[in-house]
């Protein structure tokens, strides 16, 4: 009678065997199955780096406008009011407590700078859309400004400038409408007077968000300015917000043509180079600064006539001696 289990030592070798490749196999897997693990986290954390430079490069562009443009109308930073057309002489609901007249004088009475025929007084305005005193000075000077200008008599320019970037919420609105004033006079100069105008006639109080970008395209096309769409885009866009912060920057460095001047608050008014120190309610006081600049300019460019000399007396012909 046999008493073999089965089991040979070759049979026992064989399974053994068999176990070590199979725990292989099942090794192999699991090292395949960690490193496509590795390879898939790695394309996550890839793609949520890039997802995240794309945020802040949008953030960053969304922030500057995206584009670094200059406007072509620009001289110096500024916008020269080439059209007066289409501002309402009520425009902004000016009344007697937003204009003073010094005592004795007639505020209506605002009579052109008229001393020198051939030099219009140059009138420069560095306004901060978002700056109180900006919009007093534009509501009380508008009707006479567009009196000299309509005359010939000044030469007006507008220089937008940010210095209150940072009192609307944090959502940029001085200089987000400076660089909306500078598309305006970019794409149609002739309602630009009348966009400036109302951007101040409609100042948001400081430390509220202010208007949005959607709003201060609305505001071009109500003035009337032509190829709304371009306009739009160029506003939404932010194309001239870098601009707007460089131009600020230069100011504040030095305004050009100046005895060494620098932008230090809103409003600057400058006539014939000259700030104005007066009442920014006052539109009798600036018309008489803007007049003696005039008077000063016109006697300082004068040229003095010779004071004529008497003709030579002639000698008379010697006489013949003997």
């Amino acid at each position: 009678m046999s008493t073999d289990s089965g089991d040979t030592p070759s049979s026992a070798t064989d399974r053994r065997e068999a176990v070590r490749e199979k725990a292989k196999r099942v090794h192999v897997r699991q090292s395949r199955a960690r490193l496509a693990r590795r390879i898939s986290l790695g394309v996550l954390a890839t793609g949520a780096v890039a997802a995240v430079a794309a945020v802040v490069v949008w953030s960053v562009t969304s922030t500057m406008g995206g584009r670094d443009l200059t406007p072509e109308t620009a001289s110096s930073d500024g916008f020269a009011v080439s059209d007066v057309t289409g501002v309402a002489s009520d425009q902004g609901a000016i009344d007697d407590s937003a204009v003073e007249a010094t005592p004795g004088s007639d505020k209506a009475a605002t009579p052109a700078p008229t001393a020198s025929a051939t030099a219009p007084v140059d009138i420069r305005v560095y306004v901060d859309y978002l700056s109180p005193g900006a919009r007093e000075w534009q509501l009380a000077n508008v009707d006479q400004l567009t009196t000299w200008v309509d005359e010939g008599a000044a030469t007006l320019s507008y220089h937008p400038v940010s210095m209150l970037t940072a009192k609307s919420n944090g959502t940029k609105y001085s200089l987000r409408a400076a660089a909306a004033a500078a598309c305006v006079a970019t794409h149609d100069e002739s309602v630009f007077f009348a966009y400036n105008t109302e951007l101040l006639t409609r100042q948001p109080a400081m430390d509220t968000d202010g208007f949005s970008d959607v709003e201060l395209a609305d505001l071009a096309q109500a003035v009337g300015a032509g190829d709304p769409d371009t306009l739009r885009s160029c506003i939404e866009d932010g194309d001239y917000v870098q601009w707007a912060k460089d131009a600020t920057e230069r100011a504040i460095a030095g305004i050009p043509d100046t005895d060494g001047l620098q932008l230090t608050g809103t409003p600057m008014i400058l006539v014939n180079g000259q700030p104005y120190m007066g009442a920014l309610k006052d539109a009798a006081e600036f018309s008489q600064f803007v007049l003696t600049s005039a008077s000063d300019a016109f006697y300082t460019d004068q040229t003095p006539t010779p004071t004529p000399t008497a003709p030579a007396t002639p000698a008379a012909p010697a006489t013949p001696e003997g």
